[in-house]
């Protein structure tokens, strides 16, 4: 291995849902690297992109919806004719939550298409253009917690991420002998807009953070310095890992 193994300088990375949070995290980590960033999601990424600048980075958005995954599917591919893409990371998520035997089919079917079905086949068509082309690339899927665990109040969710899970690893199986690097990062209790309640009700926060060996909440940054070792060269002999990113929480 030839230069800094952690190094992304030359590379053009994909992150889906890089309008805030981890995401977001993940974009900046990419760019402080030297990658150039290729945000994809529903919403606006102006901030992602403004602070991508500052870090001296490149970056560029593609607005599509992923619950719509023939147009998600259309619009990566679309990024790879424009250029090479070396690496994708499948952030994108969304949450329901209500008791299991309130669960509605439609909010079963959402968060399914968005959390499980965009993350096969957006890596499905970036591998198979790595592939065709002969050329190696990076996939890295944001798990959670409850791809080990079971929560309360959210069986869609804990349903996709396990299954996140285990795409990673039959994707790993099949592609890692031909040079595509398919692993997942599992985030802990990250700082975000989607723990702002938990983080501001005192009972909550001091319940988690007692079960935290590193006592204190995560930040988008810890997930993106994950994610950049997974698509750097260091990572090269990585593949179907899943890395809890968590201050130690499975270990208690």
């Amino acid at each position: 291995m030839s230069g800094d193994p952690f190094s992304l300088v030359g590379r053009r990375v994909a992150v889906t849902g890089a309008n805030t949070g981890i995401g977001q995290g993940i974009a900046l980590a990419v760019a402080r690297a030297g990658g150039a960033v290729v945000g994809i999601g529903r919403s606006a990424m102006d901030e992602t992109a403004e602070q991508v600048a500052e870090v001296g980075g490149s970056f560029a958005s593609c607005v599509v919806d992923l619950s719509d995954v023939a147009s998600g599917v259309a619009a990566l591919e679309t990024v790879m004719e424009q250029a090479p893409l070396d690496g994708l990371v499948n952030n994108a998520g969304i949450i329901r939550r209500a008791d299991s035997v309130d669960f509605t089919e439609a909010d079963w079917d959402c968060v399914m298409d968005v959390n499980l079905k965009s993350v096969f086949f957006l890596s499905q068509a970036f591998a198979r253009r790595r592939l065709a082309e002969g050329l190696p690339g990076q996939v890295v899927n944001i798990a959670s917690l409850l791809s080990f665990q079971g929560g309360i109040r959210v069986p869609s969710y804990t349903a996709a991420k396990h299954g996140v899970a285990g795409i990673t690893k039959i994707l790993a199986n099949e592609w890692a002998s031909r040079g595509i690097n398919v692993n997942a990062v599992a985030p802990g209790y990250i700082e975000t807009n989607n723990t702002e309640a938990l983080r501001a009700d005192p009972d909550r926060s001091r319940a988690i953070l007692e079960r935290i060996p590193a006592g204190r909440w995560g930040a988008p940054d810890d997930i993106g310095a994950a994610a950049v070792f997974l698509l750097a060269g260091a990572s090269r002999y990585i593949h179907g890992a899943i890395l809890p990113v968590d201050g130690g929480w499975l270990a208690r």
